[in-house]
């Protein structure tokens, strides 16, 4: 099914009436990409290629740099006026779509919607720290939050801000995707406005010629997903997209020597890690001839510890990702606000990998499935299955099982898995994004551990991201994260597996400015005519 706004569709008709068509005449770009958006709600999932489609129609409180750092966006400054409030000044004289201003009622609108509206990968861990927002005038609105939150700007660079017109009556779950997909309630503030959206297959954008930030080169944007990898590659070689995002490792040097084309490579704050589940009842782990263990083996410091020892990450990154890749130290990059530089990659050791086993009551090992995405993140899949082949060598019978992200995810929300990799990004720059979501207990008190479904819980792991949570002084925020990075190192909730460097392909003809969070935005592809 294909969504469109009835008075575009009108439009259109009466220009083909006319003989005339704006379009055919424009500056069209037409981006490859493998994944899109899930909704054109932006509040549905904090899945990262939907937050990149979103980007397009919404702007976001704070603006992230394509290097991670805090820039203005819909906000022009930000100060904390004491420990647990941060006052906001509005930028003035932004137009929605629709032509209506834009003011404090739709910032407060849009973080008062947002936990009424989440999906899958929850939006609700960017404003789990606000207690309530007050308008003090317009332009000016003061967030109150449950305690000190010195992050609060970094979480607000995923603050998309919609319409609190557009969007009054599509803002509960059984409405929110029925208004914005139709395009309804689809206003925003951004460079692009929605045109159509064929899920699975193509969004399609027209410039907004009242955007606060300048006017775009663009008349058109298409963004057609396109997840097969060579199939992707194979439309860039036909023209029949001028730009390809996550370019496959093994194609990268072929599109290098091309004189029609040109690559352009960057390292990504995404990584591939490893999740075990603490559960007692694991739905997914048995002994190697089906029958039930008296006890989850993950539970046993020195199994994960075995599986960390049995991952080759040097073979992963030249091998399965063909270059593509560097082995990680800890869940977060080197770029990140909290990376830990004491860290080492962890050893490759098969050898105290088996002893571990033995001494941990598992010389044979066990059979266990092992889940992971085939379509979201470049190498993927073959990273899942190198692992899987390589843990049969401290006898852990893994059965590969990658699905594309919109089976994986759910599921794994449903806590239908025992054990799983999938690619994170720290998307805010900051250490805390990455540790409270993963690997502090899940607890709606403290609104932390939104993505930790697999039951892992550690006291001095939870006392150590509160506190960095609530630290204002940076100095002591960063000990307590790097602190807590260690920790991850040691107890194994996660095993960092790879970071990725990715890779834009493209006609001669463009540019792109690459960002270290992969996104792949038409207002960082730009003509070099």
């Amino acid at each position: 099914m294909k969504f469109t706004p009835q008075f575009r569709a009108a439009a259109l008709a009466a220009a083909l009436m006319t003989g005339v068509s704006g379009l055919a005449m424009a500056d069209d770009l037409t981006i490859g990409v493998r994944a899109g958006p899930l909704s054109i709600d932006p509040h549905f999932t904090a899945a990262g290629t939907h937050a990149e489609a979103m980007k397009h129609i919404y702007d976001t409180l704070v603006k992230s740099g394509n290097g991670l750092e805090l820039e203005p966006g819909l906000a022009e400054s930000w100060t904390a006026i004491d420990d647990s409030t941060w006052e906001f000044k509005l930028r003035q004289g932004v137009k929605f779509h629709d032509g209506s201003d834009f003011t404090a009622e739709d910032v407060k609108f849009s973080i008062e919607r947002i936990p009424n509206v989440a999906g899958p990968n929850p939006t609700t861990i960017y404003v789990r720290r606000v207690a309530s927002i007050e308008i003090v005038d317009p332009y000016t609105i003061r967030v109150k939050t449950d305690g000190p939150a010195p992050t609060l700007p970094n979480d607000f660079i995923r603050l998309f801000v919609v319409s609190h017109t557009a969007a009054a009556d599509f803002s509960t779950k059984d409405t929110a995707n029925e208004g914005f997909n139709s395009g309804k309630a689809a206003i925003g503030t951004g460079p692009y406005k929605f045109v159509s959206w064929t899920p699975k297959e193509e969004l399609v954008l027209e410039k907004f010629d009242g955007y606060w930030g300048g006017t775009e080169p663009w008349d058109k944007v298409v963004r057609k997903e396109i997840p097969n990898d060579a199939s992707r590659v194979a439309q860039l070689k036909a023209g029949q997209v001028d730009i390809v995002a996550r370019v496959p490792a093994a194609d990268v040097p072929v599109l290098e020597r091309d004189s029609a084309l040109k690559v352009t490579r960057e390292n990504s704050v995404y990584l591939f890690n490893v999740e075990f589940d603490f559960r007692e009842d694991s739905p997914q782990i048995t002994a190697k001839d089906g029958s039930r263990l008296d006890k989850n083996p993950f539970l046993d410091p020195r199994v994960r510890e075995a599986i960390d020892l049995a991952i080759d990450r040097e073979t992963i990154t030249e091998i399965a990702m063909e270059t593509m890749g560097t082995a990680p130290s800890q869940l977060v990059t080197p770029n990140i606000f909290g990376y830990n530089d004491a860290l080492q990659v962890p050893e490759y050791n098969v050898a105290k990998a088996k002893e571990l086993m033995a001494e941990a009551g598992y010389p044979d090992g066990f059979a266990v499935t092992f889940s992971f995405t085939n379509d979201r993140l470049p190498s993927d899949k073959d990273v899942g299955t190198t692992i899987a082949q390589m843990l049969a060598s401290i006898n852990i019978k893994a059965d590969a099982n990658a699905a594309p992200g919109a089976v994986y995810f759910p599921a794994k929300t449903r806590g239908e898995f025992s054990f799983t990799m999938s690619g994170w990004g720290t998307l805010t720059g900051e250490a805390n994004y990455t540790l409270s979501s993963l690997v502090h207990t899940n607890d709606p008190e403290t609104k932390m551990g939104a993505f930790n479904v697999r039951g892992y819980s550690n006291p001095d792991m939870d006392r150590l991201i509160e506190e960095a949570a609530a630290e204002m002084d940076e100095g002591k925020r960063r000990e307590l994260l790097e602190e807590a990075n260690a920790l991850v190192a040691t107890d194994r909730p996660n095993l960092p597996i790879a970071s990725i460097v990715s890779a834009w392909a493209m006609k001669k003809d463009l540019s792109i400015t690459p960002r270290s969070d992969e996104d792949t935005l038409a207002m960082n592809i730009r003509p070099t005519e």
